[in-house]
């Protein structure tokens, strides 16, 4: 049974490329021989519509509520009817990553987490149970296959659904635009995420002995600025007056209010925890979701020289990623 790196990319503001982070660091990560799972865990089902044609997500969304359904919310229905324990099902191989595909029935999870999440404090078994069943379901498809990372893809909210997603995570990535909205979102991404762990604490230390709960205590692997312009092989002016802002703010606002819980969780103010730097793509990002591959492999772009960038960026974020998740 391996025991995978579970890893979210996380940001509450829309519109900072969290899915496609997601997948080209997945890819990345299966070039240098890792096994990773990435798991679409947004109703808008944004990655599994990345890595598969349109007519294979409309055949697995209208079949997952059926009995041999291949869906997250497949595997996760039992527990929303009360019948049992999730359903394995069969991850979906493209290339050399698996995916456990979305479904926009996840939104009805949604709704049944938050009911659940509340249910955790009166220390009843079944709540406990659906909170965790995400984590639950991760853990038997580990338990069959080794995977070195688990990604979560997430939606753009602080809503009950993303709550369980970095709870169950051991770390979890920040991507920021370097713009105004991003800077100023980073004010209540701390505080949201120290509340989770807070509450998480609380409810595992009251739940009855053996229960399922989940870790709680996700680690602030670091952030990553992108979608920002260049001139020549440097930021623009602009960028780079709101990626110094961001510096300070992600420790402000980020790493010093998780400290406060517990100095393990995010580094010091003295490192600069930035994970790597992805400029603006232009044109390719929609060409590989439209080509479903890694962005450095686009066909229909014959962008060489972008290309190369990409790759190289984003093969350092894996490198820099294997290294601190080894530690």
């Amino acid at each position: 049974m391996s025991n995978p790196v579970r890893i979210t990319i996380y940001n509450h503001k829309g519109g900072v490329g969290k899915t496609t982070l997601t997948v080209n660091i997945a890819f990345a990560l299966s070039s240098l021989g890792k096994s990773v799972l990435v798991v679409d865990s947004d109703p808008q089902c944004n990655l599994t519509s990345y890595l598969l044609a349109d007519d294979v997500v409309d055949d697995l969304l209208n079949h997952s509520n059926d009995q041999r359904g291949q869906t997250i919310w497949s595997a996760l229905k039992p527990i929303i009817d009360n019948t049992g324990s999730v359903r394995l099902i069969d991850l979906t191989e493209i290339k050399d990553l698996a995916l456990l595909p979305g479904d926009i029935r996840l939104s009805e999870f949604e709704e049944f987490l938050g009911d659940s999440w509340a249910d955790g404090f009166k220390r009843r078994i079944g709540a406990l149970r659906a909170t965790s069943s995400i984590s639950d379901l991760i853990s038997s498809l580990a338990h069959q296959r080794d995977f070195d990372f688990v990604f979560y893809d997430t939606g753009p909210n602080i809503g009950p659904l993303n709550r369980v997603l970095l709870l169950d995570s051991d770390f979890f990535i920040v991507p920021v635009a370097c713009d105004l909205f991003s800077t100023r979102a980073l004010a209540t991404l701390g505080q949201t995420i120290k509340k989770w762990i807070i509450d998480a604490g609380t409810i595992d230390a009251i739940a009855p002995d053996g229960a399922m709960v989940l870790k709680g205590r996700p680690k602030f692997l670091g952030y990553i600025p992108q979608r920002f312009k260049v001139y020549g092989q440097e930021m623009t002016w602009e960028a780079n007056s709101y990626y110094e802002k961001i510096k300070s703010r992600v420790y402000r606002d980020v790493s010093s209010v998780l400290r406060e819980i517990d100095k393990k969780l995010a580094p010091k103010a003295s490192v600069d925890p930035v994970v790597d730097k992805v400029q603006d793509l232009a044109s390719l990002v929609q060409v590989a979701q439209r080509e479903g591959v890694a962005i450095w492999d686009c066909e229909a772009s014959a962008n060489y020289g972008l290309k190369k960038t990409a790759k190289n960026s984003f093969f350092r974020i894996a490198k820099h990623i294997v290294r601190a998740t080894a530690d």
